[in-house]
């Protein structure tokens, strides 16, 4: 084990944990760099997606859906062996799958906001809810420009409104229906900030959101949805990458383009 019981009992408690370090500055800054080859069209290959969240408007919010399938490094980065044996660990699994990675990057000054909201509810092809996002920071991440604001104990209200929560476009706070929460639920909002080469853990029911990027310095992040071994496809949606299931509904999601990255509790290779 490499997480202490009081850090698992953390995650558990909060639905999501900062580690720390997982990759040295020369590595994240690395990383970065083929981060924008992959936004600016210089990769080996295509990702899923390259889009700007906020199209038309004076924010942008770029966000790449599995940058693995269009660099390599990305692709080994789904293997990192520390950021998977603790996964593994949170989870309480001994196999690790990836569902699909998702960079965000919040360009300096015009970096738009990523509204409340829960994870799994857009996901509606997978089951159970249990999955867990390792999230590295590939340069710090400050509250100045737009680090990850968690509300501690979310994950235990379950899905909300399909995982929109609401957000104050003043205070960038969260507006939730207080009629869906349990009585008496407190909602507290922590900014998380992460270093560069850090990485933070959160539950896919967990609800989080990052405000508007006003500083110098824009923020890259690789956010990487990993799920246990036991998930299943089952539709009741659509997905983006739903056309690379290849196994029937009810059946436990594998495949190529859902690589197993943790099995009988080691890494597998790559």
């Amino acid at each position: 084990m490499i997480l202490t019981p009081e850090q698992i009992a953390e995650f558990n408690e909060k639905g999501y944990l900062k580690y720390g370090r997982v990759y040295s500055d020369e590595e994240a800054d690395t990383l970065r760099e083929r981060m924008f080859d992959v936004m600016e069209g210089r990769s080996e290959s295509r990702p899923e997606r390259v889009a700007d969240f906020h199209e038309g408007k004076p924010r942008k919010m770029i966000q790449i859906v599995n940058i693995w399938e269009a660099d390599s490094m990305f692709r080994k980065h789904l293997y990192q062996p520390l950021i998977c044996e603790l996964v593994a660990e949170l989870m309480n699994t001994d196999t690790v799958r990836v569902w699909h990675d998702q960079v965000q990057y919040k360009p300096p000054k015009i970096g738009g906001a990523t509204d409340w909201h829960q994870d799994h509810p857009y996901w509606p092809i997978i089951q159970p809810a249990d999955l867990v996002s390792a999230w590295v920071a590939l340069d710090d991440a400050t509250i100045e420009n737009g680090c990850m604001r968690m509300v501690p104990g979310s994950h235990k209200w379950g899905a909300h409104k399909g995982g929109t929560i609401g957000t104050d476009p003043t205070t960038f706070e969260p507006l939730p229906d207080l009629s869906l929460l349990p009585e008496g639920t407190k909602i507290e909002v922590v900014p998380v900030e992460v270093k560069k080469g850090e990485v933070m853990f959160h539950h896919c029911l967990t609800w989080h959101g990052t405000a508007w990027n006003d500083s110098e310095r824009g923020r890259p992040a690789i956010a990487v949805h990993y799920m246990p071994g036991y998930t299943r496809y089952q539709p009741a949606g659509g997905h983006l990458v739903e056309h690379h299931v290849t196994v029937k509904a009810g059946e436990v999601l594998v495949g190529d383009h859902f690589p197993t990255v943790w099995e009988n509790g080691l890494s597998v290779p790559h």
